[in-house]
């Protein structure tokens, strides 16, 4: 019965240095988590046996458990590489279906889907293209790689300062080629819908009235209607036009773009003191952007920046958590599988609920402390030897057993 007993140690140790290995080799696999052994003892009883008197049958392994604790996070040049700084798994979708990972070393294949090492797709709540996310469903991220569409200006915001001084031209009438026939200018550039642009001109003609001035309108040297009156109260406020917005007549680009349908917003524009200021131009067209970059922020929304300064959200990153993550299916790869004991995912927002955050350009490390797992190396080697003694002690009783005569 002893060398069982002893046997059954042998075993255990033997294990028990398997899961220390296992730890120790992966204590720089991003994302990895460690496992420990848990051991029960053996009685060999029924339930007409004295159980006082059994010695016990030795050991066995009772099962082996994952540590989820958070990995120290490294930062990395890579803004594709995500780290989950709190609890949660990244959804991972590929041939052989639906698994979750720690680890977020992604990277963009031919199509512009962004993968793991395993060719496994990253799953996010898409874009609702109204600022929002469909929560409810979940697609593969496709980075945009084609160009970002020009977009035609429609409305500008208008801030100038006039002179409250400013004398009436003496040139009339006016002419944007003869300066004495107004009193100040400033120009912007605006954009047809082929993202082609236009140099929008604005002259500001001092009117006899009092407080009183005629604005002008010239895209490229074209006259786009006027003059528009505008009209100032004694404390240098805009009151003509009421609304401040004017509203010019379509004008054809001459790009074979659609025409231009232009409302400046003058309501910022002031009448004061001495000199002529411009404080804001601002209008809501751009040209065609090409991609200059991927960010995804700590809530986990991808978004793409292009070089006409637009940004476009591509989707958001969806997180999963499990009721019991210690019984979800190791597959390799850093990854694991939904199973009956795990439960079924809850799947979230970053940030949202007990969901952690991301870290963008940012890896989490494994969680193995390499000298706690050296300890237990040690441990597991005392313990080997110690039932290999037990054999040797075992044996050398039972020859002395066969030794008598």
């Amino acid at each position: 019965m002893s060398f069982r007993i002893a046997l059954s140690g042998l075993n255990a140790a033997s294990a028990h240095l398997d899961v220390t290995a296992h730890n120790i080799a992966n204590v720089n696999t991003t994302g990895f988590k460690g496992s420990r052994a848990a051991f029960a003892d053996v009685y060999a009883t029924s339930n007409n046996d004295v159980t006082k008197t059994t010695p016990g049958a030795g050991v066995r392994l009772n099962t082996i458990t994952q540590e989820f604790s958070q990995g120290n996070i490294d930062f990395t040049d890579n803004n594709l590489d995500l780290a989950i700084s709190g609890e949660g798994f990244f959804t991972m979708k590929g041939s052989s279906g639906v698994t979750y990972t720690r680890a977020g070393a992604f990277s963009v294949d031919r199509d512009g889907y962004v993968v793991n090492n395993s060719l496994e797709r990253l799953q996010v709540f898409p874009s609702n293209g109204t600022g929002g996310f469909s929560t409810g469903s979940l697609s593969d991220l496709q980075l945009q790689v084609s160009e970002n569409a020009p977009k035609s200006t429609a409305r500008a915001d208008i801030g100038v300062n006039l002179p409250a001084n400013a004398p009436v031209p003496t040139a009339t009438p006016f002419d944007p080629s003869v300066p004495a026939s107004y009193n100040h200018a400033t120009s912007m550039t605006i954009y047809d819908s082929l993202g082609t642009q236009h140099t929008a001109t604005m002259y500001f003609v001092k009117d006899a009235a009092s407080n009183s001035w005629n604005q002008q309108l010239y895209v490229d040297n074209n006259a786009v209607g006027g003059p528009n009156l505008m009209s100032f109260s004694n404390a240098g406020e805009l009151q003509t036009p009421a609304s401040g917005v004017i509203t010019y007549p379509s004008y054809d680009p001459g790009t074979g773009a659609a025409n231009l349908d232009l409302n400046f917003d003058f309501a910022a524009t002031t009448q004061y003191g001495q000199e002529f200021g411009v404080n804001n131009l601002q209008q809501d067209g751009y040209t065609t952007g090409r991609l200059t970059g991927i960010e995804v922020g700590s809530t986990g929304i991808v978004s793409a920046r292009f070089t006409n300064g637009q940004s476009k959200e591509l989707g958001k990153v969806a997180m999963a958590s499990f009721s019991n993550p210690n019984g979800l299916q190791q597959q390799g790869d850093t990854s694991w599988a939904e199973t009956y004991a795990s439960g079924s995912p809850r799947v979230g927002e970053a940030g949202s609920s007990d969901f952690g955050l991301l870290q963008s350009g940012a890896l989490e490390s494994s969680n193995v402390d390499l000298t706690s797992q050296l300890v237990e190396m040690i441990t597991a080697q005392r313990n080997f030897q110690a039932n290999t003694q037990m054999i040797s002690t075992a044996d050398a009783v039972t020859q002395a057993i066969i030794n008598i005569r």
